[in-house]
């Protein structure tokens, strides 16, 4: 049977990473719902909500080029074991200074500078963790059965973390400490063929290897680059609660399937995806699919009802599915195994800076035209992002398959 008749469920180790990613993301999002959902108790700032996302994102810019140096030199499944188990550190700190009631404005900066730092190392991880355990061939397969995995745990740990927070956030955070603490175990038994490379001294050479390399491939830096941008004008997750506490008027349940609901989007296209891989016109539907993400921020924007702004979200999660698909398969396959730690950390940095920074942006704007104002101007943003593109980056826009020619089955 040729690889990509093999049934996804036959690679053991490739499934065990699977549920572990879906337990710990799982986790994140529950976590990521209390954490904001307390700071603006605290503080009802829109600015705050926003130094949330750059305090994450300050430390894995930091770490980037470090990060994927090691990754390349070391036991890609011990690494991600332990950034697991340091975030079940966090969490169950979290829990402790819920209860002991010693949280503040300055514990959960910190705390998101600490899963930001953690981000640097574990998401590029993972992505190089991936191709090592299905043959390339299948790749793009299992990168949209992953997602989908993925998706549904977004659409469940929000909801689950708005609905735990109803009994505090230690009540959160503890389970939190928990879910992180299964997916360690799942990863820690993870087993694939490990060769280590040659040894070579660091220098400033090896370190940016990975941003030479994204550089002269303009197909791969225009994919990572459209996605930053467009997720860091469109992004509206900062000024969620606001939303749900001022706008909608849905309190924490509400915000947690605000959170879920661009999952729920994202999972019924992965799962499309998966049946339906994308195979012509890859480049166009790209752009396809950014300028449809800008049209429904605009939507959830202006929206005061809420079915309509759970629509509008589940419309942005469909449409970035396809942008994550595209540029995931598009950096693994067109990158050397020897480099996939430092180009995976590079993509890391682009996914971070547009989450991390689109929560920064949001909150700014926010505090300066309102939360409607900012979401609106966003949205706008990304459709002249979409409609500029080609111009700017013409052989993405041409480009026709995901898979390079020749590329073996492995």
């Amino acid at each position: 049977m040729s690889p990509e008749g093999v049934p996804l469920t036959q690679h053991r180790a490739f499934m065990r990473l699977w549920l572990a990613r879906i337990v710990s993301v799982s986790a994140s999002q529950m976590l990521l719902v209390a954490l904001g959902w307390q700071m603006y108790e605290l503080t009802g700032s829109a600015w705050d909500l926003g130094l949330v996302g750059l305090a994450q994102f300050v430390p894995a810019l930091l770490l980037t080029l470090p990060a994927g140096q090691w990754i390349d030199r070391h036991h890609r499944g011990r690494i991600l074991a332990g950034c697991l188990a340091v975030q079940v550190a966090s969490a169950a700190a979290l829990a402790w200074g819920s209860t002991a009631g010693w949280m503040s404005r300055e514990a959960l900066l910190g705390v998101s500078a600490v899963l930001g730092a953690l981000r640097a190392v574990q998401m590029p991880t993972q992505q190089a963790l991936t191709p090592l355990l299905v043959p390339a061939a299948v790749l793009p397969r299992a990168l949209a059965f992953s997602s989908a995995g993925l998706q549904a745990a977004i659409i469940a740990g929000p909801a689950l973390g708005g609905f735990v927070y109803m009994a505090g956030p230690a009540a959160t955070y503890g389970s939190c400490a928990l879910l992180f603490a299964v997916g360690t175990a799942l990863v820690a038994r993870l087993r694939y063929e490990h060769r280590p490379p040659p040894a070579e001294p660091v220098s400033w050479a090896t370190l940016t290897a990975g941003l030479r390399f994204v550089r002269a491939q303009p197909v791969v830096l225009g994919a990572m680059l459209l996605d930053m941008v467009a997720v860091i004008l469109g992004g509206a997750v900062a000024l969620l609660p606001i939303y749900a506490k001022d706008i909608l008027q849905v309190g924490p349940w509400g915000l947690g399937l605000l959170r879920a609901a661009p999952a729920v989007g994202a999972l019924a296209m992965s799962l499309w995806l998966t049946r339906r891989p994308l195979r012509h016109r890859v480049g166009r539907r790209l752009l396809q699919a950014v300028a449809v993400y800008g049209a429904a921020t605009l939507v959830f924007g202006v929206s005061t009802d809420f079915v309509l702004s759970l629509a509008a979200l589940a419309v942005t999660g469909a449409a970035d599915m396809i942008s994550v698909v595209i540029r995931q398969t598009l950096v693994q396959l067109e990158t050397p195994d020897a480099m996939r730690g430092r180009v995976s950390a590079v993509n890391s940095l682009f996914i971070g800076a547009s989450n991390q920074l689109g929560e920064f942006e949001s909150g700014a704007t926010a505090a300066l035209m309102g939360p409607v104002g900012s979401v609106v101007l966003g949205g706008a943003g990304v459709l002249v992002v979409a409609a500029a593109w080609p111009r700017w980056f013409p052989a993405l826009a041409r480009r026709d398959t995901l898979l390079p020619d020749g590329t073996p089955g492995r």
